[in-house]
């Protein structure tokens, strides 16, 4: 394996754990649906010593009352999520911004990892878009100051 290979790792630093900075997700946040997975974000000033992407799953034990259930659709999430991360941190870390990100299983139907690969990757797409957007929109602020 070559070194300028890209780890498909997801780490401790890139998971959402603290209550703490969910609750803080929750009340700030912007969304937006890709049906069935819904997108809540935040994006802020990067702190040098957090990861630039953090990331939360989840999938309603109201839709589905077996964990067993919940937990392949959070592992399917995680994982098309892993595959595809690394455009998104690029653009943060280049950005210098940090990038909260829950996402949500809506549907009360078993997903199958090629929806839910499809369906990351357009949520991903557009979470970049929303990056590029907010740094444009700061530097006229601050031109006009």
């Amino acid at each position: 394996m070559s070194t300028s290979a890209v780890k498909n790792t997801l780490g401790k630093k890139e998971k959402l754990k603290s209550r703490k900075q969910i609750d803080s997700l929750f009340a700030n946040a912007q969304a937006f649906t890709a049906f069935p997975v819904k997108v809540i974000f935040t994006i802020a000033d990067s702190s040098t010593d957090a990861a630039a992407v953090q990331i939360g799953v989840t999938a309603s034990a109201r839709n589905f009352k077996h964990a067993a259930d919940r937990n392949r659709i959070k592992r399917l999430l995680r994982e098309a999520y892993r595959l595809q991360k690394h455009e998104l941190i690029a653009t943060a870390t280049a950005k210098s911004k940090k990038v909260s990100v829950f996402f949500l299983y809506l549907d009360k139907q078993m997903p199958t990892y090629d929806l839910l690969y499809d369906k990351m990757r357009y949520c991903l797409k557009r979470l970049r878009k929303k990056l590029e957007e907010e740094q444009s929109t700061d530097v006229p602020t601050n031109e006009t100051k």
